[in-house]
């Protein structure tokens, strides 16, 4: 292995160990939005004014998780050769794509969040798996990127 192919190789596997954290991150704070966001609501109404509660804030967060998840998913797998988290991880982002677009229509709010929250818990624990999956391979270097 080459000196420029094998600093190829370490910071790909360093973006796609910050992917798979960002998309948990952005698990996380999708899955608290969609719980916590009606309480804080009540207690602080002024953040009304800055639009969280409506649907976009849900679109732009799909829009940001769905390239980062699917980037971390297939590097990952692509070292560590298990297709099933892909495939858990597919399902996931799935059900969070469904949810702005059908779970109101047709599951109610209470189904929309429910849908959105598995979504995102779903997402969330795939990536954790990915991140510990490539970490235990040997050919991936995740590990050095924190």
């Amino acid at each position: 292995m080459t000196v420029k192919t094998a600093n190829m190789s370490s910071y790909t596997n360093t973006l796609q160990s910050i992917a798979d954290k960002a998309s948990i991150g952005l698990s996380v704070l999708c899955a608290l939005h969609c719980l916590a966001l009606p309480l804080v609501v009540v207690l602080l109404p002024s953040l009304v004014a800055l639009g969280l509660e409506d649907e976009s804030f849900h679109l732009w967060l799909v829009i940001v998780v769905i390239p980062v998840s699917a980037y971390a998913l297939v590097m990952g797998c692509s070292k560590h050769r298990r297709m099933g988290v892909l495939y858990t991880g597919f399902l996931g982002m799935g059900m969070l794509c469904l949810a702005p677009f059908v779970g109101h229509e047709f599951l109610g709010e209470f189904g929309e969040k429910l849908l959105t929250l598995a979504g995102a818990v779903i997402i969330a624990a795939t990536h954790v798996r990915n991140f510990r999956l490539c970490r235990q391979n040997t050919s991936c270097n995740c590990a050095a990127s924190g």
